[in-house]
């Protein structure tokens, strides 16, 4: 049992442990409390570490092959950023390199470091500050956007030109994908329960606060 607080309405609530597959939500506002996803333990790391590679081929092998007139030209997504820092557009250049290159590559990193130090028990104190910085790059990070946009790019320039889809493509589509299966199958409620406190002690639960009924 331990006592939780709402983060939209501040209901104080214990929460009892949940089976796999499970969720536990507000019994005022309905706004889910904490889940616990019904993987194996090991997946999130699995997933994270094949994110990882794929991020590498992603960043490193070009998108894309353009041909017109005989001429063929091909770019990574640094390249790109770098093109357009270059031309004048750096504004542009540096939000494309801040949400498609570093903020997912922060998240992976830190996503990898978590799950690695959440093995020991109690986990470290700063896996907590990692959770946050962890949780504020995949916000900010927008591989799917920029997919998107190269699909309307390659429409339009497909009239004109000979596009190829490189090897850095499909591994962006696998990102876009392997990213949101990271956060379905990760639960930080569990780690925090599990993070050493300043003080070397865990307060004691209260029982008089409501309990949100699990739902599968």
């Amino acid at each position: 049992m331990e006592t939780v607080a709402c983060p939209d309405c501040d209901l104080l609530q214990t929460l009892s442990p949940l089976p796999p597959g499970a969720k536990a939500h507000c019994t005022r506002c309905g706004h889910v409390l904490a889940k616990r996803p019904s993987g194996p333990q090991d997946l999130p790391l699995a997933l994270a570490v094949a994110a990882a590679i794929l991020y590498i081929v992603a960043n490193t092998v070009p998108l894309m092959d353009l041909s017109v007139v005989g001429r063929t030209s091909s770019t990574t997504i640094v390249g790109a950023a770098w093109e357009m820092w270059q031309l004048g557009e750096e504004i542009t250049g540096a939000l494309v390199a801040f949400c498609v290159i570093i903020a997912p590559g922060g998240y992976i990193l830190f996503m990898i470091t978590l799950l690695v130090a959440s093995r020991r028990t109690p986990a470290p104190r700063w896996v907590g500050e990692m959770l946050r910085w962890a949780s504020h790059f995949q916000t900010w990070s927008m591989l799917e956007v920029m997919t998107l946009g190269i699909l309307v790019a390659l429409v339009k320039i497909a009239e004109l030109a000979e596009v190829n889809a490189g090897i850095g493509m499909f591994a962006v589509g696998g990102l876009v994908l392997l990213i949101p299966a990271i956060l379905v199958n990760f639960d930080p409620h569990e780690l925090w329960q599990r993070v050493e406190w300043a003080d070397g002690e865990m307060p004691p639960p209260q029982a008089d606060a409501p309990r949100p009924a699990p739902t599968p």
